[in-house]
């Protein structure tokens, strides 16, 4: 018996799905597939620009409690911290690395190692966060921060924290993860304005020609036409053209405003200037106010030096009397004729003296401006009748 020959074709099974195809012009301008860090982030990097400026420009006061209020001392350690942290670096470049690190790069973390040499300390030297991981101790609360591999103990090193974590509190956490949606769509309005302005599909003018095929399906063809209706000599010069053969057409390209993209982008700025809490016009979506700086500096600036400030006395002074302090009230937007009147009235009261007016106002203290006056009139209640102004002259009595 012979076989039966099986004369079925066997068929290919489709593939599921559905496949767009666009050039590579049109996926280069509508698409944003690369990976970008917060730190190439123009807006991000500017808020975070900003804010390690202002902390970095601050002096760093090591001040010491006394029965009538603080006083400031300058030491060598004070002046270690505040001018001259380790061999390589300023105080400016220190405490930018360190906030930078906070804020980006370190997730709420930095740590800085101090080094000693015969008993005293001689520098301060920032790790790098690629060289950093805290890992939690199995048997309790606390835990140990490997550095290059070689475990260290929290007290052995400064470590700087803000945004303490949930589950471990002695960690911080940053804003890399809240903002890096926005910094997609920032970048993706970026590279969707720039592929739309380099774009050649714009044509601001179309002619309607009255011909045949064959005249206008070659570049040639169409330069001829052009050439012989349209092109002139002279600038503002009059098209005269026949008005049953052509028909020219203006039509307006499509622009940014459009595409929505300007009022997409201000709101990705706000948002970004919500999370690092600064002023919008940082980033480049308001107007400066005076007031609203003001609260920036209240509300963000000194909280980030309150967690710089209390890691350095608590890890670097032995005297309990002592700690250390930015001057935050360098940074406040202050008008000088305010300022000026301020400690005019302060001056006159006796409350400050008048070298310590000259130096709110920038200028070198002179000889004999030192000790605290008060005009005649600025006298307790009881003493009011004991003004000189108010004896009688000649000592009669009153008529």
């Amino acid at each position: 018996m012979s076989k039966k020959k099986n004369n079925k074709k066997k068929t290919r099974a489709e593939p599921k799905g559905t496949a767009w195809l666009v050039s590579d012009e049109a996926y280069h301008t509508l698409c944003c597939a690369n990976y970008t860090r917060l730190s190439d982030n123009p807006e991000i990097q500017a808020a975070v620009n900003k804010i390690c400026d202002l902390i970095s420009s601050m002096t760093i006061h090591q001040m010491q409690n006394t029965e009538n209020g603080d006083i400031r001392i300058k030491d060598g350690i004070s002046r270690m911290v505040d001018i001259t942290p380790n061999p390589y670096m300023t105080r400016k470049t220190f405490v930018s690395a360190i906030v930078r690190t906070l804020l980006l790069e370190g997730d709420g973390n930095s740590v800085v190692i101090p080094k000693t040499k015969n008993g005293y300390l001689y520098s301060l030297n920032p790790v790098p966060p690629g060289y950093v991981s805290f890992v939690p101790d199995a048997a309790g609360y606390g835990y140990h921060i490997l550095i290059h591999g070689q475990s260290c103990n929290p007290d052995e090193i400064l470590h700087f924290v803000i945004n303490p974590s949930v589950e471990y509190p002695w960690k911080g956490t940053g804003y890399r993860a809240v903002l890096k949606d926005i910094a997609k769509n920032l970048k993706q309005a970026s590279e969707t304005k720039k592929g739309f302005m380099e774009s050649k599909w714009k044509p601001p003018v179309i002619v309607k020609v009255d011909s045949t095929a064959d005249e206008i399906a070659n570049p040639e063809g169409r330069s001829n036409i052009l050439k012989e209706y349209i092109e002139t000599t002279n600038a503002g010069e009059p098209w005269v053209i026949p008005a049953d053969t052509i028909e020219v057409t203006s039509i307006k390209p499509l622009s940014l405003n459009d595409l929505a993209l300007s009022d997409g982008v201000t709101l990705d700025k706000k948002t970004v200037a919500a999370i690092l809490d600064v002023p919008a016009f940082l980033v480049g979506a308001g107007d400066y106010k005076e007031s609203e700086w003001n609260n920036f500096i209240n509300t963000r600036i000194r909280p980030l030096c309150n967690a710089l400030e209390q890691e350095l006395t608590r890890k670097i002074l032995i005297s309990t009397e002592r700690y250390f302090k930015f001057n935050v009230r360098s940074l406040y937007s202050y008008d000088i004729e305010k300022l000026a009147n301020v400690g005019c009235n302060l001056y006159t009261r006796g409350i400050m003296s008048g070298n310590e007016v000259r130096d709110w106002t920038g200028q070198s203290p002179k000889e004999g401006l030192d000790e605290l006056i008060i005009l005649e009139n600025y006298i307790p209640q009881g003493m009011i009748g004991d003004q000189k102004k108010l004896e009688q002259k000649g000592g009669g009595e009153d008529e």
